[in-house]
Order: C-alpha cells, then sequence, then structure tokens
C-alpha cells in the first residue's frame, strides 16, 4: 500500500509544476503543461492529476472532455459490470454538475451508457440530457436515443412513448415511426398513424413518397393484416381511395376483396369483385381484377377438392340403413357449383370487357356492335342490347354511324321473319336527329331494300314517295340550322335510288315525273341527266332525250359537263348521220366554244370525222386546222400528224407540203418542229427533191444536240452518203460543229448561273 500510495506522490521533477501550481492553481495553462508533461506516467497518477485540476476548474470545459475521454478509453474492452465503468459513471456525474450545458459531455456520457446497457439507468440519462439542453441540441441527442430504442432488448412499449415524444419534436419524421411499428408487427397503430399522414395535406414525405403511395402503403397494411387493424373503417378507406385514385382502381378492388377474404368472408368478396368488374372503366384494371378473382376461385376449388380427397380417405364404412332413412343428405360436396361457376365467369369475360369499353364511351357505336355479336344465338339478350344501344348512343357525341344500329336492330328482325317489328324500328330510326342528310337516307334506303327483298314491290314505291315529299314548311333554299329530315327531300342519294326503283318497277311516266321532279328541286348531277336521256333514248324517245341533254349542257360547265357533251354528240351524230348536218354543226360548235383548251382536242376529231362523213372534205381539213392551233402544246404534234394525213389522202402532196411548212412555222416545242422536218424532209427525198431535204435537215439541225440526239445526225449523214458530194458532206460536219459549239455554249451559261457553279 505504501509503494502504490509513493507512486501517486509528485516525484522531483514534478516540483517545478507543483511550485507554480502552488502560486496559480487557477490557471489552465499550467494544468494543461503538467499533464502533457506526464502523458507517460501511471493512469492513477494521471487521474489524480486530473481530478486535482477539475478541482481546482472545475468549470473548464477542456480539461473535463481530456479526463472522461481517457478514462472511457481505460475501460474500453473491460465487462460492463466492471466496476470501472460505474466509477466512470460517477466521473460524468461529477463533470455534469458544472458541464450540464454541453452537449458533447452528455453525448459521450450517454454512449457509456448504451454501451452498458442499462435501460432505465440509460431512459433516464436520456431523460436529463433533453432537459438540460437548450431545443436547439436536442437533435443530436435524439438521434443517440433513437439508436438505442431501436435495439432488440429494448420494450417495445418504452420505444413506442420514445417515439411518441420525439414525433411532438419533429413530426416530419412519421414514416420513420411507421416503419419501426411495421417491423414490430404493430399493424394497428401503423395503420392509425399511416391515416393521420394521408389526411394531413400539409405533410411532406422525407422519403420523396406521394399521397398516392402512402395511400397505397395503407391499403397494404389495413387489407394484409385485418386481424390486427380493428380501429378502422377498412371498407370505407378502401372505397374512398376507389374514388379519388382513379389510376390505381384495379388493385384497390382487388386490395378490398383480399381483406374479407382474409377474413373468411369468402362470400362477401365475390360481391366485392364482382362491384369492381362492373363499375371500372378501363381494360387494365378489369384485367387485374378479372385475374384475381379467377384465381381467388381456382384456389377454392383446389381447397375444397383436398379437402373432399382428405374427408373420403377417412371416411369409415358406414352399416347399410334399412330404408329408415329415406331423406336425402346433404353432404356438403358442391365441387360441382364451384366448376360451374368457374366455367361462367370465364364464359362472362367477353362480355364485361364489352361492358368495359362502353363504360370508357357508351356512345361508341362500333363497340354495340361487337357486343350483339357476342350474343349470337341468343336473340333475347341480343334485343335488350339493341334496345338499350339505340337508346343510350347521343347522336351528338357518337363514335362511328348511329343510323346502323338502327338497321341492324331492323335486319335482326327481318332475319327472323318478323317484319312487323322490322318495320316499327324503322319508323322509329327515320324521326331520330341524325348528323347528316345521308345517314337518314340510308335508313329509307334500307327499309325499300328490306320491302323488294320480301317482294314487297308497292310498299318500297310508297316507301321513296313518301320519303322524298317535300315537308310542310320546308324553305327552297336548305337550312342547316334545322332537323334532317327537312332537308332529306333534296338528298341526292335517296333521289337515286327512288330513279332506279321506277325504273325497274314503275312506269315509263311515273320515272319521267320522278326525274323531271329532280331537276325541279335543282339537285340533278351530270349522272342524272346521262340516266334520263339514256332511259328516253332507249324507249324511243329521242327529241326528248336531246332536250335533256340540253338541260345538261346548260346547267353544267367544264369539267362536269364534257360526259354530258360527248354523250350529246354521239347520240345525235348516231341518230341522224348527215341528215342533220347543220344542227350537228351547231351543237359541235357549241361544244367547242365552252370547252377549255385540254379537253378539246376530243371533240375537234369527233367533228371531223362527223365532216369526212357526211359532210365536206375542205370542211373536215379546215377543222383539223382549228384544232391545230387549239389544242394543248403537248398534243399539237399528234395533230399535226392527223392533219397531214387527211390532206395527202384527200389533197395530195401540194397540200402536205403547205400544211408542213405551216407546222414548221408554228410555235411547236422544239422537238415537234424536228420531228416534222425529218418527216418532211423523207417526203421531199422520195419525190426526188434532194435540195429542199437538205435544206429542211439543215433547218431541223439547230434542234438536235449531238450529243444527245445522234440518231438525226446519223440519218443526215446517211443522207448524204446515198445523195450528197464532198462538198454537201463537208457542209453538213461544219453545221454539226456550229450547232455543237452552240450547245456547249448553253450548257456552259447554265452551270455559271447556279450557285456553285463557275464564274461567268
Amino acid at each position: 500500500m505504501d509503494d502504490s500510495f509513493e507512486d501517486l506522490m509528485p516525484g522531483e521533477d514534478d516540483l517545478l509544476y507543483e511550485e507554480e501550481l502552488l502560486r496559480n492553481p487557477y490557471v489552465l495553462k499550467l494544468w494543461v503543461r503538467y499533464l502533457d508533461a506526464r502523458k507517460d506516467a501511471p493512469t492513477k497518477r494521471r487521474h489524480l492529476l486530473y481530478e486535482r485540476a477539475t478541482k481546482a476548474l472545475p468549470g473548464s470545459y477542456k480539461l473535463w472532455v481530456a479526463y472522461l475521454r481517457e478514462r472511457t478509453e481505460v475501460v474500453r474492452g473491460l465487462r460492463v459490470d466492471h466496476p470501472a465503468f460505474e466509477a466512470l459513471c460517477n466521473c460524468y456525474e461529477r463533470a455534469l454538475v458544472t458541464m450540464h450545458k454541453m452537449p458533447r459531455i452528455w453525448l459521450m456520457y450517454l454512449g457509456v451508457l448504451v454501451e452498458m446497457k442499462r435501460l432505465t439507468r440509460t431512459r433516464r440519462n436520456f431523460d436529463r440530457a433533453l432537459c438540460s439542453l437548450p431545443i436547439t441540441q436536442h437533435e443530436r441527442v435524439w438521434n443517440l436515443y433513437l439508436d438505442f430504442v431501436r435495439q432488440p432488448f429494448i420494450p417495445t412499449d418504452t420505444a413506442l412513448r420514445v417515439y411518441r415524444r420525439y414525433l411532438q419534436l419533429e413530426p416530419g419524421h412519421s414514416e420513420e415511426y411507421i416503419e419501426y411499428l411495421k417491423a414490430r408487427g404493430y399493424w394497428n397503430e401503423a395503420a392509425s398513424k399511416l391515416s393521420d399522414l394521408v389526411n394531413d395535406e400539409s405533410f411532406q414525405s422525407l422519403a420523396g413518397k406521394t399521397k398516392h403511395q402512402l395511400w397505397l402503403e395503407l391499403c397494404d397494411i389495413i387489407t394484409k393484416h385485418p386481424a390486427d387493424v380493428q380501429s378502422m373503417p377498412v371498407d370505407a378507406i378502401l372505397r374512398g381511395g376507389i374514388r379519388k385514385f382513379t389510376d390505381e382502381v384495379g388493385r384497390l378492388w382487388t386490395s378490398l376483396a383480399d381483406y374479407y377474404i382474409r377474413r373468411a368472408l369468402f362470400e362477401k368478396s365475390r360481391d366485392v369483385y364482382e362491384e369492381g368488374m362492373t363499375s371500372v372503366t378501363t381494360v387494365r384494371d378489369f384485367s387485374t381484377i378479372f385475374d384475381a378473382y379467377m384465381q381467388f376461385e381456382e384456389s377454392m376449388l383446389s381447397a375444397k377438392m383436398e379437402q373432399v380427397a382428405d374427408e373420403m380417405d377417412d371416411e369409415e364404412p358406414e352399416d347399410e340403413d334399412e330404408g329408415v332413412d329415406f331423406l336425402i343428405k346433404d353432404d356438403g360436396n358442391d365441387l360441382d357449383l364451384r366448376l360451374a361457376r368457374l366455367e361462367y365467369h370465364m364464359e362472362r369475360r367477353p362480355e364485361l370487357v364489352s361492358s368495359v369499353m362502353l363504360r370508357q364511351n357508351p356512345h361508341n357505336v362500333h363497340e354495340w356492335h361487337k357486343r350483339v355479336k357476342l350474343f349470337e344465338g341468343k336473340p333475347h339478350r341480343q334485343i335488350v342490347t339493341f334496345t338499350e344501344a339505340v337508346k343510350t348512343v347521343d347522336i351528338g357525341q357518337a363514335v362511328g354511324k348511329p343510323h346502323t344500329l338502327w338497321i341492324a336492330f331492323a335486319k335482326f328482325y327481318e332475319g327472323h321473319n318478323d317484319l312487323v317489328n322490322a318495320r316499327v324500328i324503322f319508323e322509329k330510326a327515320v324521326l331520330v336527329p341524325y348528323k347528316g342528310v345521308e345517314d337518314l337516307a340510308a335508313v329509307w334506303c334500307e327499309w325499300a331494300e328490306m320491302e323488294l327483298r320480301h317482294n314487297n314491290f308497292a310498299p318500297a314505291l310508297a316507301l321513296m314517295r313518301r320519303a322524298t315529299t317535300k315537308p310542310n314548311g320546308a324553305r327552297a333554299k336548305v337550312d342547316y340550322s334545322g332537323p334532317v329530315q327537312t332537308r332529306l327531300f333534296k338528298c341526292m342519294k335517296l333521289w337515286s335510288f327512288y330513279c332506279d326503283l321506277e325504273e325497274s318497277l314503275g312506269s315509263l311516266n311515273s320515272s319521267r315525273e320522278v326525274y323531271e321532279r329532280i331537276l325541279e328541286l335543282r339537285i340533278a348531277t351530270p349522272q342524272i341527266f346521262l340516266n334520263y336521256a339514256h332511259m328516253l333514248w332507249e324507249n324511243k324517245f329521242f327529241e326528248d332525250a336531246f332536250k335533256v341533254y340540253e338541260k345538261g349542257v346548260a346547267v353544267f360547265k367544264y369539267p362536269h359537263v364534257k360526259d354530258i357533251w360527248q354523250a350529246y354528240l354521239t347520240a345525235f351524230v348516231g341518230r341522224f348521220g348527215g341528215k342533220k348536218l347543220e344542227r350537228a354543226r351547231d351543237l359541235f360548235e357549241q361544244a367547242l366554244e365552252a370547252a377549255p383548251v385540254k379537253e378539246c382536242k376530243p371533240l375537234f376529231m369527233q367533228y371531223a370525222k362527223l365532216e369526212e362523213e357526211f359532210g365536206l372534205s375542205r370542211h373536215a381539213l379546215a377543222i383539223y386546222d382549228r384544232a391545230a392551233g387549239a389544242v394543248a402544246d403537248t398534243e399539237k404534234l399528234e395533230v399535226y400528224e392527223l392533219y397531214l394525213h387527211r390532206a395527202k389522202e384527200f389533197f395530195g402532196i401540194g397540200k402536205a407540203r403547205e400544211i408542213f411548212e405551216q407546222a414548221i412555222g408554228s410555235s411547236l416545242p422544239d422537238a415537234a418542229v424536228k420531228s416534222l422536218c425529218m418527216k418532211y424532209a423523207q417526203l421531199e427525198r422520195r419525190l426526188g427533191e434532194i435540195d429542199r431535204a437538205r435544206a429542211l435537215l439543215t433547218h431541223a439541225s439547230q434542234f438536235a444536240d449531238p450529243v444527245r440526239d445522234t440518231e438525226f445526225w446519223i440519218q443526215w449523214n446517211d443522207f448524204e452518203v446515198k445523195h450528197g458530194n464532198e462538198d454537201t458532206f463537208r457542209e453538213m460536219l461544219r453545221v454539226k460543229r456550229s450547232v455543237s459549239a452552240s450547245y456547249s455554249q448553253t450548257n456552259f451559261n447554265i452551270v455559271a448561273g447556279t450557285p456553285g457553279g463557275p464564274p461567268l
């Protein structure tokens, strides 16, 4: 004992420091130098120095921190029940007498206590630290406090109380609390807290979760742990989510059904599945619910099959009764019912998908047609579907053609030989205010065609008369603001069908009345004029047909009148030939006067043919001459060739030479002039006029590039070989060089004028 006491006493080397401390015991630097000088001293001696220093300077933060750190390192590695830990705690308590406002001292002390795993003592000291430190320093303490209560050996109730206190300071860390509750299995409180977060509009998730994600997390908790979550209205919460979050409707419906399944309320879960499938509006949500429903039914069926198999294995043979128990017993085996239910749901899928599509847009005509086809072979269901369709589809919002629903409805009755109801449907269909007159006309035409299919010709004609009758009060000018029924009498589609019916089933007079009525309404098309004239022509009313043609050409202009003129002229010439030549000439002149440049060539050719067959040759050539100057530039060469052919045929070579010279001197394209010159040169060569032919070739050479148009120069070369001499051949070569140089200069100028070309 004496030796250990001697070790603690100051030695000769310490006298200098001791004397200074006697004179100035409250100077921090003296104590620090003394401690630094004795770094290698025994632990107990250093502790004694620290005790003396802290006693002299109890308010020195620097001394206390150094002292406590050194003592903490000393106990590192020892058992927590070693007396050194208790001595360390006593040292911390002495330090906190004056250092209770220093968070570092508290954190070091609390860290030691956490390591010692003294629950009550540690908790109370955490509370002391929170009471001693200002609130701005609490965050540092709470981080260590929460790490402590999350340890496995801490009672959950204690941890929950600590977390609740922490959330009063930091309500934004509620998600951390919820995760702790989920980890410890406190599902009811986790769901309640999560519900508060969802309902708190001011809450901002530190984890970056949206309200939607929090809601789905809440749904997962309350549906997967129905036995634990008893304090919340699960059904109301999920239905509220279904109304609020429309993009996850399918998942929420399946969660609600899963909740009832976990509570063994199977019939209630089936009701939820059915309600979900009949309320969703997207195929994706429907598929989610339907697949979950089928999986549930299959699992129920499998479980029942296993139960029946187990019961059959455990069943013992019973003695045969003697007929006393004659009542039917229910053995609880409903496998057939479950199988039938599963098959029924699988068969219902197309119908349910159709219902989903119609909930998306009940005015989709195409989807209604598809729904009717689903009930093929079930007339009653088809009638109900048609009736629902025509009542639901709004004409203004319809996608597709609503009149096709009425027509298909009527054809359905017709297919079942119920013409009475088919007529009733058509009667209602013609009163519907469609968007366009064409839709209403299609209904009338289908009605008449149905009557025709059943050989009811008179009713079909009566329908057309009724449809084309001008309603009372209808204006002569079309009023597009009123219902389509007031504009139907001017629908050309309806009148065309009526004309066909009258021509097929009615008399000539009735057909003429229909056509005349069309002309009076001023809705006739060129085809109507052609059909009317053709009907009169077939019935030998030639002059009346010509009058119809006259009306047509007076009403329409080019290009619509083109077919009428062609038919009129062809019919007139075919009927009279040369008997009424002057009248025919007048008609052709009228047609040519009205025809544009691009459309006049056929008329000139037909006119010239008339003169060739029934008139004078010179008149025919005069017409060809007019045609050559009147037609488009691209057609002039063809006209001139025909003109030359007819001139040689009628008047010989002399007339042909005049026409050649006229054509070459006209404003024809260069290629056309070159072609005519070569033909003219061939003609002169055949006649022996070699010089004239050479002159023509020389004239045409200015239009023939030696590089591209080699054929021309080959022909001229052959011509000179056969008919020329050395001088004429040299002249040809000179002309060729001159033309080649001319084209080369032209090409150079074109290239120089383009961007990026060589400068001029």
